[in-house]
């Protein structure tokens, strides 16, 4: 038996297939077995508690890897498991050895040519501690088999550095030893060069003439690894139908439909993967994968940049100094956390440094580095600038990069370099000056070092050559680069918008001027760029499509105030998100320019830095914090604030309430949607009595204590708080919280609407009826949809319909409502005294049955004009009940909502019969029911009658085929009057 057989199979793995009493018999036998082997005895009290991971640690532990395969082997003959021992055999006789060599010597060739190791010593082969503790925790040993890991990581933090070091640290047999005998490593840019193949094909790619280990491979699928890198270089939705996956790894299929039946655990379900991807690709693919666990790649730490500062230096005190001109830029700061970026940064100071230049100016902005590093490449050493060959060699760059950003492509042959003017004799030098390098999967192709560079390369093209003169038609003019950008259409366009609103600074065209004039004016393009966000700005329809937080950077870049101060008054609505502390910065900055907005929504996913953490770095962030909140004093038309999914700590919440409660703060609408607090909370509700213009509130997902809600309810009953709207849907409530409720009610004669929903309110809801009958609530809307309610809510609900003069919308959807609770309701709804306009009903349980009730109120209340009673399974039989109602002369009703109802094409002759017979049925949900084309064709007809009325159908022409989308369309265009809607996104009938 070889010695280093455990270092390929893991001892656990085999005690794992003995059987409960199989394995008490095994330590039995360890009393005497080793004795008999010459070994000393492990002592029993350890072996008789120990695990079966513990026992093959103490049998490591107590003999060599020999000596504890010996025990092992003989005690497996004497406990009649020869096949275990067969199986060993014909594993150490088999594929593994042969498979791990060719790992190494691969992989050692990948390392080598690696970017990030070619450019510094900083890195090793070898796992760090850091790196090896990741991965370990990655597939912990207890959890074997059948596990789907996503590792995110932006483009150039180390993905395929650490996977590279993960599948040597295998080969060595220093990681993942217990858990898996072979691990596959597919590297998604190579892939997405194959048409047909298979999954063995793909197994024994570069290691094996044949497939004849694929049977043995495949015989412990749990004790496999496939690791997919660069997922989203394939551009695959994983969204083929099941009947189209297989599950034979010998059979030929399209390469994405073997890579989706193995990520979809139709072939080899008990494999464990590992999936590498940007942040970018669709989250819709996490959806098909079974039970994903997400991580994330963090990159270098602040200590880990330092390091590298100072071994990129070699002298402490110079690397320090320019340590610390870097971190006072968040931007540069973040992107250190790439390694070859953090290289970038290290190199281009240590080289402004040496030619005695101003770092501070060079870390003002990404812009300005980037210009430096770029044209220090090309400029010969003791020279002001590029020569003549470099200016060309520059040019040509230039030319590759912005055709690779217009095609999205990231890697480059060699006629696409001379296509862009880059001869054979100018490869060496572009590499030797590590503007490009040599792609690790392809010969004779190269990529530039980190996709930013490319970006930059592809801005500068526009200052020094204009789109009409490259050679491929597909480059885009500034305003087409603008607007893809600021659409974010793009994905991989992450830097480029703003390096060319950078490049218009005036220091960086002073730098451009290396090329003597051979750039277009910057005025030129400025006065482009100016006229695009004008027409985007006079647009309100683009303002929903344009990413603001992009355009918010792009200004930053440019650091022309006055220019900053005129884009950002173009826009009178503004959404965006701060989920970086450069984020945050960027966005203080355009903001506290703003004086014209009117709605401004944001959140912030990412909490502020610990009070008690670094001092200085937490008051720059809370003075930008106190830049984006000012504007709700500033902007004197800002009427509607939205902050959600957010977490404020104690001083970013202060401010936020302080500038909320300030005297030229005039919102009339507030929303707080899922947002944690830190802390004084009561400063929030003090803003509702120092807020006379405060009409509407809305803090739907934020959590509320009891104390919270009764300082809520405190304020609400404060003469000086003026709130009429209230939305605390899903807030965490309680049956006790309603008993608050109850006197703002009796109190408030200003409060019109409140919604409950998504809260365990149960018994604390006859409370509020005996408010809603008191005779002072002027409440119009209620909204109880999923408060449990139970049965000793109704009779109360009955007596608040007969009596509440005010009340005329309730929402009780998504509660159980039994038979005998909709006729007690029925019957309050058809009383004289009953003055409810709108009902909502969905997701209810109402049946056929119900509808009878319900009908009988149609014809007996004229008041009832809108009722929704969608997601209900009341059928054709239903439906016809409903229809009959809506033919009687008494019937006022305005709005029906029969979404995924279970309806079919038999109920259409009813419905029809309706709307050519309703005087005032206006609109009408169909949407989610299973209609033909025989049916549409009834229901249009119907629609050209000239006595239908109705105005608005909702209706997924989607779902059915062309000649009925065709009907639609022409019966669309046939009637002016009649809106056709696609999707059911509104609840519609609901009264705000």
């Amino acid at each position: 038996m070889a010695s280093s057989f455990f270092s390929d199979f893991g001892l656990m793995w085999y005690l794992e297939e003995l059987k409960k009493g199989e394995f008490k018999k095994f330590k039995e036998l360890l009393r005497q077995e080793p004795l008999q082997l010459g070994l000393t005895q492990i002592p029993w009290a350890d072996v008789k508690k120990a695990t079966r991971e513990d026992l093959a640690n103490l049998l490591m532990k107590h003999y060599d890897e020999q000596g504890a395969w010996n025990v092992t082997f003989n005690i497996f003959h004497k406990i009649n498991r020869k096949d275990l021992c067969e199986k060993a055999k014909k594993e150490i006789t088999g594929y593994t050895k042969t498979y791990r060599a060719h790992v190494k010597e691969k992989f050692s060739k990948i390392w080598f040519r690696e970017s990030v190791t070619r450019i510094s010593n900083y890195f090793e082969k070898e796992l760090t501690q850091k790196e090896r503790s990741y991965l370990e925790f990655l597939f912990v040993p207890k959890k074997i088999g059948r596990r789907t890991v996503v590792l995110r990581g932006i483009q150039g933090i180390g993905k395929t550095t650490i996977l590279v070091k993960l599948m040597l640290a295998w080969a060595e047999g220093t990681l993942y030893r217990e858990q898996f005998l072979y691990v596959f490593y597919f590297c998604c840019r190579e892939l997405k060069q194959l048409t047909m193949t298979s999954l063995a094909a793909l197994i024994s790619r570069g290691w094996s003439d044949s497939l004849v280990p694929i049977a043995e491979i495949t015989s412990q699928p749990d004790r496999l690894l496939f690791i997919i890198d660069g997922f989203e270089e394939l551009n695959y939705a994983l969204n083929e139908p099941e009947s189209d996956l297989c599950s034979d790894w010998m059979e030929q299929r399209p390469v994405q439909v073997v890579l989706s039946s193995l990520l979809r655990k139709k072939m080899l379900p008990e494999s464990s993967l590992l999936i590498a991807a940007v942040p970018m690709y669709p989250r819709a693919i996490e959806q098909r994968l079974e039970h994903p666990e997400i991580k994330t790649l963090a990159g270098f730490s602040e200590s880990e940049k330092k390091m590298y500062f100072c071994c990129i230096f070699q002298d402490t005190r110079k690397a320090l100094e320019a340590f610390g001109f870097m971190k006072e830029n968040e931007q540069l700061f973040c992107m250190c956390q790439i390694p070859i970026l953090c290289w970038v940064v290290s190199t281009c100071l240590k080289q402004e440094m040496e030619k005695g230049r101003d770092l501070a100016l060079t870390c003002q902005r990404a812009t300005s580095l980037y210009t430096s590093f770029i044209l220090n490449l090309f400029t010969p050493k003791g020279a002001n600038g590029p020569d003549e060959q470099s200016q060309g060699q520059l040019r040509g760059l230039c030319s590759l990069a912005v055709e690779g950003m217009w095609t999205d492509t990231f890697v480059f042959s060699e006629e696409d370099l001379r296509r862009n003017g880059l001869v054979a004799s100018d490869i060496p030098t572009l590499l030797d000056i590590q503007a490009l390098q040599k792609c690790r999967e392809t010969e004779n192709s190269f990529t530039f070092i980190h996709v930013s560079i490319q970006e930059f390369c592809a801005a500068m093209f526009y200052f020094i050559k204009s789109h009409t003169n490259h050679p491929n038609p597909v480059v885009g003019c500034t305003e087409e680069l603008l607007f893809t950008y600021l659409k974010k259409v793009k994905v991989h366009w992450i830097y480029l918008g703003c390096f060319m609103f950078g490049l218009l600074n005036e220091k960086e065209q002073k730098k451009l001027e290396a090329f003597r004039g051979s750039h277009l004016c910057r005025e030129e393009i400025q006065q482009k760029f100016q006229q695009h966000i004008q027409s985007i700005g006079e647009s309100e329809h683009l303002w929903g499509q344009i990413d603001f937080l992009a355009l918010f950077y792009c200004l930053f870049e440019m650091q022309n105030e006055a220019f900053v101060r005129w884009a950002v008054n173009l826009f009178q609505d503004v959404n965006f998100s701060v989920t970086a502390k450069s984020d945050l910065l960027v966005s203080a900055y355009c903001l506290k320019l703003c004086s014209g907005l009117r709605k401004l929504w944001f959140s912030v996913q990412n909490d502020f830095k610990e009070e008690n953490a670094d001092t200085s770095m937490s008051s720059y962030h809370l003075i930008c914090w106190h830049h984006v909140c000012s504007v709700l004093t500033t902007n004197e038309n800002l009427t509607e604030l939205q902050v959600s999914d957010s977490s404020l700590r104690q001083s970013a919440f202060v401010t936020l309430c302080s500038q909320l409660k300030h005297p030229r703060c005039h919102l009339q609408k507030l929303q707080i949607k899922n947002v944690s607090f830190s802390g004084g909370n009561w400063l929030f509700f003090e803003v509702l009595t120092h807020s006379p213009d405060l009409k509407h509130l809305d803090l739907s997902g934020t959590r509320l204590s009891r104390n919270d809600v009764v300082l809520l309810c405190n304020a609400l009953n404060n003469p000086t708080c003026n709130i009429e709207k209230l939305l605390l849907a899903n807030c965490g409530l309680s049956a006790d919280d309603c008993e608050g409720f109850t006197w703002v009610l009796h109190n408030s004669t200003k409060l019109k609407l409140l919604n409950v929903s998504y809260n365990y309110l149960d018994k604390g809801l006859p409370l509020l009826c005996e408010a809603l009958r008191h005779p002072a609530c002027a409440l119009e809307v209620l909204e109880l949809g999923c408060c449990y309610i139970s049965e000793h809510f109704w009779g109360n609900l009955y007596e608040v319909l007969l009596c509440n003069k005010s009340l005329i919308h309730l929402d009780l959807s998504a509660n159980v409502l039994k038979r005998e609770d909709v006729q007690l309701l029925c019957e309050a709804l058809k009383q004289p005294s009953c003055h409810l306009k709108s009902l909502c009903m969905i997701n209810c349980f109402i049946t056929a049955e119900g509808c009878r009730d319900l009908a009988s109120v149609l014809t007996e209340n004229p008041n009832l004009r809108h009722l929704q009673v969608g997601c209900n399974d009341i059928e054709d039989v239903g439906v016809k009940l409903l229809c009959e109602a809506l033919t009687h002369p008494d019937c006022r009703l305005e709005d029906l909502g029969l979404g995924a109802c279970k309806l079919t094409s038999t109920c259409c002759k009813d419905l029809a019969l309706a709307l050519t017979s309703s005087k005032t049925l206006r609109r009408l949900n169909l949407t989610g029911n299973s209609l033909d084309h025989g049916g549409v064709l009834v229901l249009c007809e119907a629609l050209r009658h000239p006595e239908c009325r109705l105005q608005v159908l909702w209706l997924e022409k989607a779902v059915f085929d062309e000649e009925t989308q065709r009907l639609l369309m022409a019966e669309k265009e046939r009637n002016p009057y009649l809106t056709i809607i696609d999707n059911d996104t509104t609840r519609q009938g609901e009264i705000y």
